[in-house]
């Protein structure tokens, strides 16, 4: 039997509260992150991600207290990630209720920081976060995207199909690929890049960036997501996690129910 796909809600979090934007600009508020949480676990969320947007000493401290009271209002596995750059971090992540870590720019300085990280904690417990757009300025890849850092507006020239491969290779248990270029447009994952990075990788990948509708969940599945993660059209009420699952169901695409 199939496993089942999971939906994701994630909730980026800077100083306490849930926000959102287009490419990580712009941001408003979308609530309480506690709140928030135990509605998504209610409503039939498989898991959630919390992404510390503020990245620092003091927005991590922040974040612990998030993680801890989430941790005690619901039943299904929480990722944190942002700011995570040491074994340490993990650790202090793990101890507040978090299932998994999701690391991203301390990889791309430092790549063995992922086999200390999944030597010590498990596979399980380590995502490797994949912020990746289109090469430009020119920039050319192997693949066409490069991997960015600070909300996408800043690249590193590497490969970003390649860094997903060398995730797996370091030891993480997940690939969470967010299409930097399709992050809040609403207009569909990146169908193309999803599918490469799945044709190089035999852990799960998330697909993330572009939801707007129930109907854009499905072609990422098929394209190769493990996963589907969304943000800003759970937050603000345009789809509920019943309404992505049933279309996935219609495409007979596997997914727990409420019941299961």
């Amino acid at each position: 039997m199939s496993l089942a796909v999971r939906v994701i809600p994630c909730l980026d979090v800077d100083g306490g509260r849930v926000v959102k934007g287009v490419n990580f600009e712009n941001l408003r508020d979308a609530g309480d992150p506690v709140e928030l949480a135990a509605r998504y676990d209610a409503e039939g969320a498989d898991e959630l991600t919390f992404l510390d947007v503020t990245a620092s000493s003091a927005g991590r401290g922040t974040m612990i207290d998030v993680v801890r009271a989430a941790a005690d209002q619901i039943f299904i596995p929480l990722t944190v990630g942002g700011g995570i750059r040491t074994v340490d971090d993990v650790d202090a992540m793990l101890r507040a209720g978090a299932d998994k870590v999701s690391v991203n720019t301390a990889a791309i300085a430092r790549p063995e920081v992922l086999e200390e990280m999944s030597r010590r904690f498990g596979s399980q417990c380590i995502v490797l976060s994949v912020d990746a757009r289109t090469a430009r300025d020119g920039t050319t890849t192997p693949s066409g995207w490069e991997v960015t850092t600070h909300g996408g507006r800043r690249g590193t020239g590497i490969d970003a199909v390649e860094w997903a491969r060398r995730g797996e290779e370091l030891g993480v248990g997940e690939i969470l690929l967010n299409s930097m270029d399709a992050d809040g447009t609403k207009e569909g994952f990146d169908l193309a890049m999803i599918a490469a990075v799945r044709d190089v990788v035999s852990v799960p990948v998330i697909a993330s960036g572009g939801a707007g509708r129930a109907a854009d969940f499905p072609p990422a599945v098929l394209a190769g997501a493990d996963a589907v993660l969304a943000a800003s059209v759970f937050h603000f009420g345009e789809l509920t996690i019943g309404d992505v699952k049933d279309a996935m169901a219609a495409e007979d695409i596997v997914v727990r129910t409420a019941h299961d």
